[in-house]
């Protein structure tokens, strides 16, 4: 379990915070331009926002429909008793899957929510048969196609809109 840190980022980390969100492969020599700040000192700082486990990751976000994955929905799934081993069964059985994209443990009817995309309606079928009914301790499963997305984003926002 991670423990909440307090936050300790100054206006500088925040503008390199902001930058790096929506143009990962900027330069240094840049980023530093843009904050006005030396090169050596702006990379400190994105080196220690890295080290902080403020930075996660650098990715190429791609294009699912231009790779071939044309079909997005959600799944949602409720486990059959509520018991440690059986959650633990199933979480461990959804890492190793590359179809989910996401998985997100919930509050209500369901217990978790999957964002899968997949090429077509065959390997969705394909996927729920073959791969997640399997799983020991499922109950129940609900997938919603996503007939268009209209928002989706991995930007943060760090500072309220005045």
């Amino acid at each position: 379990m991670k423990i909440a840190k307090e936050p300790v980022l100054d206006e500088i980390d925040i503008a390199l915070l902001q930058i790096l969100q929506t143009e990962g492969s900027v330069s240094n020599l840049e980023l530093a331009r843009r904050i006005n700040l030396s090169p050596p000192a702006t990379h400190a700082r994105v080196k220690r926002l890295e080290k902080g486990g403020y930075i996660r990751q650098y990715v190429a976000l791609l294009d699912c429909e231009s790779v071939g994955l044309n079909l997005l929905c959600f799944i949602h799934v409720s486990i059959q008793i509520h018991q440690f081993e059986n959650a633990h069964r199933f979480t461990s059985a959804i890492r190793d899957l590359p179809q989910i994209l996401e998985c997100h443990h919930i509050t209500g009817e369901y217990d978790y929510l999957l964002k899968v995309t997949v090429r077509d309606h065959h390997e969705l079928e394909q996927f729920v048969i073959n791969k997640l009914t399997p799983i020991p301790g499922i109950a129940k499963l609900h997938t919603s196609l996503v007939f268009r997305e209209i928002k989706a984003t991995t930007v943060l926002t760090l500072i309220e809109d005045e």
